[in-house]
């Protein structure tokens, strides 16, 4: 698939499209009478005669809709294998906290972006309580590679989030499995459309599916996808031992949701490449950054191992001011954190201390609105912010 023209068509020997993938996975077998995707399933417990034998017992161990989820996002993550496990969870930070703290004992080393999701600060000090060492490098130029030397694991987040560099997961996943580490590969940006880390070679995908898998910001909820069967069950223990698990209702409207995850995608991913071609022409953006775009530093390596490039749009405006007036001038954009959502959304991302950049940086998630109206909207902001602000 040429990752410039998402919506091009597949040829049926190479097994089914991403959106027939995306509208049948995870659905039970059909049985008269019965809903095509089963409703959630409330339970705190089962009925359970006997020795405590069977796949559900209790509800912190394993619920009904659950599987069904896990089964879809495994089929989007692996199409056509069937040794993937799929592990969902409460949250992202739920999913990333599952892998590092049951995969990571005193004594070992772990290596992290310095340039990722704002929480892993937080997990580094938890970390460092628990006697493991945490080496950090940049995305950019795969400089994890400098620190993986006896390193247990290795977390890459590519593109990175906010400032949408790319490393290359082939390349960094070789030199730690030849060292002896585990990789795991935060996917949350890209999704399964747009990248599959373990077709990559990675031992871990994982995600939080608040973003762009579930796409209508009314859903927190993460996994991890891995191919072990060993690691799934640690991964899942360390589920059952914290109860960092989702809730019946929530998973129900995930797996809902996935059934527009192509549409949504595409969608989202050519109004992102055609408003970033657009802010690249305007003299008052600076430091433009999406992956997509031919002269973006990452384009090279996205190009080899992405899919889709991507929904999220990062830039600089002259400075907090004139960043905080475009934002409010937007008229079919939220102010709102969080990106993925099927509704435009946008932040001054400064405000939230944690990320290095400076205090007119923009994090612009695209939606599904029309591209025309919105980038004029964007456009009339940004001549507003310019206007008013100088």
């Amino acid at each position: 698939m040429n990752p410039l023209i998402p919506q091009e068509r597949h040829h049926p020997d190479e097994g089914p499209g991403d959106g027939t993938l995306a509208v049948r996975a995870g659905l039970p077998e059909p049985v008269k009478h019965e809903p095509t995707l089963p409703g959630p399933v409330f339970a705190a417990h089962f009925h359970l005669p006997g020795e405590p034998t069977g796949p559900y017992t209790y509800g912190r161990d394993e619920n009904p809709t659950w599987t069904h989820l896990e089964r879809a996002i495994g089929t989007l993550e692996a199409p056509g294998e069937t040794g993937v496990e799929t592990v969902v969870f409460a949250s992202g930070m739920a999913a990333i906290s599952a892998v590092l703290l049951s995969q990571l004992s005193a004594g070992d080393a772990v290596v992290l972006p310095t340039d990722g999701y704002q929480a892993l600060p937080l997990l580094h000090e938890q970390l460092r309580a628990y006697g493991i060492e945490v080496r950090t490098a940049p995305t950019g130029g795969d400089a994890q590679l400098n620190v993986l030397d006896g390193a247990r694991l290795l977390w890459i987040e590519t593109p990175s989030n906010p400032g949408l560099d790319v490393c290359d997961i082939r390349r960094l996943v070789a030199a730690a499995h030849a060292g002896g580490a585990l990789v795991a590969v935060d996917n949350t940006l890209a999704t399964p459309l747009g990248q599959r880390p373990l077709e990559l070679g990675a031992d871990f995908s994982v995600a939080s599916d608040t973003k762009g898998m579930t796409g209508h910001g009314d859903v927190l909820l993460g996994h991890v996808s891995c191919r072990d069967p060993l690691r799934a069950a640690e991964v899942r223990r360390w589920r059952k031992i914290v109860g960092a698990i989702p809730g019946p209702m929530e998973a129900w409207l995930a797996h809902r949701s996935l059934a527009t995850l192509q549409l949504r995608v595409d969608r989202q991913c050519a109004t992102a490449l055609e408003l970033a071609r657009v802010l690249a022409e305007r003299p008052d953006v600076t430091g433009l950054r999406h992956p997509g775009l031919p002269e973006d530093p990452s384009h090279a390596i996205a190009a080899r191992q992405m899919r889709r490039f991507g929904s999220v749009i990062s830039f600089e405006l002259a400075d907090r001011a004139r960043a905080e007036r475009f934002l409010e001038e937007l008229r079919l954009v939220d102010d709102a954190t969080s990106f993925g959502g099927v509704r435009s959304s946008a932040e001054r991302r400064g405000r939230w201390g944690g990320d290095a950049v400076a205090e007119g940086f923009v994090r612009f998630s695209v939606g599904a609105e029309d591209p025309e109206d919105l980038i004029a909207d964007v456009l009339r902001a940004l001549d507003t912010a310019r206007d008013a602000v100088g």
